[in-house]
């Protein structure tokens, strides 16, 4: 039984409610108002900004700029869900503003020539209300093994979410039972550049409102049960032009160097739990087939092709895709490690001595 609503706000009147959505304070509360227009919206220049008092300290007013439109899965229609991010009066990004920096990462000349492609596994865990405890899971024990979950039938959740996302217009490629009770993802992408960031932000809240209906507590923490169970995810699939092209295979693997060498750095922006499907977070590992003890694995496909992608299984589930999604691409596509800097110095002094030599 779908928990949508089949009601649809344009039967009734032309106004048209737009509900702008954005990232809170902590960096993963989302949290949204809504206005009336007059009429449809077909373009992000034709809506307004809007202000909030919501930064800390004595100037706390919040500038809210328009990013992208998706349509309203719960008041259908004309209406529209509007993704934000936030500035301050002065237009600086507030410090939870990790679109900002991910845009001018993908902006770059280089990035763009290689059309990074995104496919974000957000998983999740649905809890009872009260008890915060995972559906599925005795209250207070221990249920199992937890394999035979695995692509398990059910959940009106997971099916209204699915149906919501496809509606909104964001590319969700599929959904799930994961391993723990109580435990489902779903798939977005493939998605471009700083899409595949908007997408998932917008899909996460769709979730939480069908959560809220249906009475069931949503959460996106990465370990909530201690011992053998698993862990929630932000698998993230990645290939670029350079990638995908045939002899793409070096390429692939020159990304997962390049990752490798950034590892530590990364944890600002992933968390790597080094227990269920990680690698040890002192350790980086890679498998050239995918490996549920591997941080990074090449599928059979792009192995037997020669191009392709690479899944990247680090992030935790309440990362966010902004930092994820731009610090992969900034890694793979415009860092350079310490020796490729070091041998372009070189060359450049061979190239200038042999222009002095021969004039």
């Amino acid at each position: 039984m779908s928990l949508l609503s089949d009601r649809n706000l344009s039967d009734t009147t032309e106004k048209v409610v737009a509900e702008y959505l954005w990232i809170g304070e902590a960096g993963m509360v989302l949290r949204s108002m809504g206005i009336i227009l007059d009429g449809p919206v077909d373009n992000i220049s034709m809506l307004p900004r809007l202000n909030f008092d919501g930064a800390p300290g004595e100037d706390s007013e919040v500038i809210l700029y328009p990013q992208a439109i998706f349509k309203d899965p719960f008041r259908r229609g004309a209406n529209i869900l509007v993704l934000c991010d936030t500035y301050t009066p002065a237009g600086e990004p507030i410090v939870t503003n990790n679109r900002h920096a991910a845009a001018e990462i993908f902006g770059h000349p280089d990035v763009v020539a290689e059309e990074p492609w995104y496919r974000i596994e957000q998983e999740y865990t649905l809890l009872r209300r009260n008890v915060n405890w995972p559906i599925g899971l005795p209250v207070g024990g221990y249920a199992g093994a937890q394999e035979p979950n695995y692509c398990g039938i059910g959940a009106d959740i997971a099916d209204s979410h699915y149906e919501a996302c496809l509606y909104a217009g964001i590319n969700i490629g599929g959904i799930e039972g994961s391993v723990m009770p109580g435990q489902w993802k779903f798939q977005v992408g493939p998605a471009v550049g700083i899409s595949a960031g908007d997408e998932l932000w917008v899909a996460r809240y769709i979730l939480a409102r069908i959560t809220e209906s249906a009475g069931i507590v949503l959460a996106f923490d990465a370990r909530l049960i201690q011992g053998d169970r698993n862990r929630a995810g932000l698998c993230t699939n990645y290939s670029a032009e350079s990638m995908r092209n045939d002899g793409g295979h070096e390429a692939i693997r020159k990304a997962i160097e390049r990752i490798g060498l950034r590892a530590k750095e990364q944890i600002w922006a992933s968390y790597f739990s080094g227990c269920c499907e990680t690698a040890d977070i002192n350790t980086f590992l890679w498998q050239g087939f995918v490996s549920r003890g591997a941080d990074i694995g090449v599928g059979r496909d792009p192995e037997e092709a020669g191009n392709g992608s690479l899944d990247y299984s680090g992030p935790a589930s309440n990362s966010d895709p902004y930092m994820v999604t731009s610090l992969i691409a900034e890694t793979t596509i415009l860092w350079k490690p310490y020796y490729e800097l070091a041998l372009e110095r070189v060359w450049r002094a061979v190239e200038q001595a042999w222009h002095a030599v021969v004039g």
